[in-house]
């Protein structure tokens, strides 16, 4: 088993990640700021093969003290989402690319990286073009800027891989409803109605636990998937956001939702993906959209405190 060092260890992703690492077997490094005030490691604290830090990426000297004893870096430390990277362009500048740079200053060659990009850089796609690894990269948001940016340096460093995720869904310990499932479900069992803006544009999902697989398939596979770039999503979720609120209607019968004739969304992302290539390799996603849609629905029938947001 390995020892890895996880960035953002704490957050959305990472505390359903560091769970199934350490059911796996591995000795697992948490660095987080903690910056959510979230408790989302806490049911773990009893296992002796989790160490937590509190601190900085952008810190040297902690990242060079943690990178001490780590066989495999999986940097998710991140200022997440264009609206809130707009925000505080600054703090998103340094955390999303300036602390990557850092790490790949530091660590030694035979320490191997899994890397989380965002589908997000492929920004506006070819209608009815599904995009690929091979697919040109194209962002439109300051996030998805830096997030290409840190891709290339790392996989210009070598001994790396990196995933490019889908838009996230599912119920973590750390809970984000600003995420466009998450939202858009939360809206249509709590309000009943959604207004759509850009009701077309389409994009891919996929189920938070299927991208911890996906870094457990990584791991298990990196002499054979290093050096390349992975799109992680739901063959079959490539939808746009009518046919999305379509399918919550299925599990929420009562959801209503039109598109507004005026006004826009912020987010312009509008594309297709193939998973083909991480498909090839033997991965598989075990929860689809409609899993995903009944566990949301369940933990918003039962969870009434609705702080769980990065916006």
């Amino acid at each position: 088993m390995s020892k890895i060092l996880i960035t953002g260890g704490s957050g959305y992703i990472g505390s359903v990640l560091t769970e199934e690492l350490l059911k796996t077997g591995h000795h697992v490094c948490v660095l987080d700021n903690f910056m959510h005030g979230q408790n989302s490691l806490g049911h773990l604290m009893h296992l002796k093969e989790l160490e937590v830090v509190r601190g900085d990426v952008r810190d040297k000297d902690t990242i060079e003290k943690l990178l001490k004893d780590a066989e495999i870096i999986i940097p998710l430390a991140a200022i997440l989402g264009a609206q809130v990277c707009d925000r505080d362009k600054v703090a998103t500048q340094t955390t999303n690319l300036e602390a990557i740079k850092l790490l790949l200053e530091i660590r030694r060659p035979e320490q191997k990286i899994i890397y989380p990009n965002t589908n997000s850089g492929y920004g506006i796609g070819e209608k009815d073009t599904f995009c690929d690894e091979s697919t040109p990269l194209n962002p439109i948001s300051l996030y998805g800027r830096t997030k290409v940016e840190a891709e290339k340096a790392i996989l210009e460093a070598g001994n790396s891989v990196t995933l490019r995720l889908a838009t996230v869904f599912g119920v973590s310990p750390r809970m984000r409803i600003d995420l466009l499932v998450n939202d858009f479900v939360h809206r249509a069992f709590m309000d009943k109605y959604l207004i759509l803006f850009q009701a077309h544009f389409k994009r891919n999902y996929i189920h938070v636990r299927d991208v911890a697989l996906a870094f457990l398939h990584v791991i298990d596979n990196l002499d054979t998937m290093k050096g390349e770039p992975y799109n992680v999503g739901l063959s079959d979720a490539n939808l746009n956001k009518r046919e999305l609120c379509e399918t919550i209607k299925k599990h929420i019968p009562d959801f209503y939702f039109i598109e507004a004739e005026i006004g826009e969304d912020p987010d312009k992302r509008d594309y297709i993906v193939s998973n083909e290539k991480i498909e090839k390799t033997g991965f598989k996603s075990e929860y689809s959209l409609d899993d995903g849609i009944i566990e949301l629905i369940k933990f918003y029938e039962t969870i009434k405190r609705w702080q769980y947001s990065n916006l």
